[in-house]
């Protein structure tokens, strides 16, 4: 079962590896890495390129999260003799491998990502009422404030908050708590922007006009 384990989290790491921005590169002909704010997640793809480019890239990094979920799920139930506490370490852990692979992908010289995408996806398979609840609340949040910053990290702690009410061990909390310090982490250097005012604001990437699909 150990060997099991690690190759479960060795192939949610490379799921995770696989970037949308590569094909939104690939249809555009510009790499996002080395514009805007030189990352490929799909926040610098919208940026960079367009609603619709970030939503493609949106899209493809929240599917990665989901089929992890799902395919370590149906492993459990079908091959594996877990108590429920085991499972859903099991699960939080392919979840945060699947993250760590977006935003340390190897091939990239483990510079990828910010991983919000790809947690929604985790977070819409785990529970897809918790998930939608807390995309809904990532966006309200976007738009009353103006900043995707904060929406992102109100969505942090929805995740948090579904670790320790509907997970059973303080295994996913950990888990959860190690994510969210990954993300402040990563985004130390928009908090700086904010606190200097310099941000970008949402309304003013959206009144900007970019290349379409």
């Amino acid at each position: 079962m150990v060997v099991s384990v690690i190759c479960i989290l060795v192939i949610s790491y490379l799921i995770g590896s696989i970037h949308g921005s590569k094909i939104a590169q690939y249809l555009s002909g510009v790499n996002i890495k080395k514009e805007g704010l030189k990352n490929s997640g799909a926040s610098n793809a919208a940026i960079v390129l367009g609603a619709k480019y970030g939503i493609l890239v949106a899209i493809i990094d929240i599917l990665k999260g989901v089929i992890v979920v799902i395919a370590v799920r149906f492993w459990i139930f079908g091959y594996a003799d877990y108590s429920l506490v085991e499972q859903d370490v099991l699960v939080y852990s392919a979840g945060a491998a699947v993250i760590l692979g977006h935003n340390f992908p190897l091939y990239t010289k483990f510079k990828g990502g910010k991983g919000t995408a790809t947690l929604i996806g985790v977070l819409l398979a785990l529970s897809w009422p918790l998930g939608l609840l807390g995309l809904i609340l990532l966006i309200g949040t976007t738009l009353i404030t103006d900043y995707l910053l904060i929406g992102v990290f109100v969505f942090y702690f929805v995740f948090i908050g579904a670790s320790i009410w509907f997970a059973e061990g303080i295994g996913p909390m950990a888990i959860a708590g190690f994510l969210f310090l990954m993300a402040v982490i990563l985004h130390i250097e928009n908090f700086r922007r904010l606190i200097r005012r310099e941000e970008m604001k949402i309304s003013t990437f959206l009144s900007k006009k970019k290349p379409s699909l």
